[in-house]
């Protein structure tokens, strides 16, 4: 995950071209396939751009990769402490997500993010790969999945497919929580060989 060995800038640039390489598109592809311009995606990859999570999720959607397989994955030993002001944040539309740890066990993976959502904002998802799992630490949380809106306080969970489009809002000041990503260790890039990325009726964009 990106921290202090490297900017979530960095990581993403050494990434992003060789999971796109081993799914065999090109830039034009890619770009068609996720509504992000030609030159937005060179920039990425070249190191200069700044991705947002939006990028980051249509391209993990796109590509059909956790985001942690863009963002750095290096797996830590040992204790491991994770500091807030060390971590730079994604951030997006109404959000940002600190990732904090990409864990490991048995079939499956899982990515720890800190996430806050900003007072008065929503985010909007058309959906991503994997299971989502959010656990509110502080506010009032607004999650609405597939058109079913549930609002959430402090040490509520939520649960839910990532495939489907969903919404976090925070109608009455910011919310702090944390946002646990599930995926099958089959859904890493190096757990087999390329497969197909979706056809033209997957919805593109984040």
């Amino acid at each position: 995950m990106s921290g202090p060995e490297g900017s979530i800038r960095g990581m993403l640039a050494l990434n992003l071209k060789r999971v796109r390489s081993r799914r065999g598109l090109s830039i034009s592809e890619l770009s068609r396939r996720s509504k992000i311009g030609k030159a937005t995606l060179s920039q990425l990859e070249s190191g200069a751009g700044n991705p947002t999570i939006e990028t980051v999720f249509s391209l993990s959607r796109v590509l059909e990769v956790p985001i942690s397989d863009l963002l750095d994955a290096q797996q830590p030993t040992g204790l491991r402490v994770v500091r807030a002001r060390d971590v730079e944040a994604l951030s997006g539309e109404g959000i940002d997500l600190r990732p904090l740890r990409r864990i490991e066990s048995g079939q499956a993976v899982f990515e720890v993010y800190d996430q806050q959502v900003r007072a008065g904002e929503r985010r909007d998802s058309l959906g991503h790969v994997g299971i989502e799992h959010t656990v509110v630490q502080a506010g009032r949380l607004a999650v609405t999945v597939d058109g079913h809106e549930v609002e959430l306080e402090a040490g509520d969970y939520v649960g839910f497919d990532a495939t489907l489009p969903h919404s976090y809002a925070a109608p009455e000041g910011t919310v702090r929580s944390v946002l646990l990503l599930q995926y099958r260790s089959d859904q890493r890039l190096d757990a087999g060989s390329p497969h197909q990325v979706p056809g033209e009726g997957a919805p593109c964009g984040e």
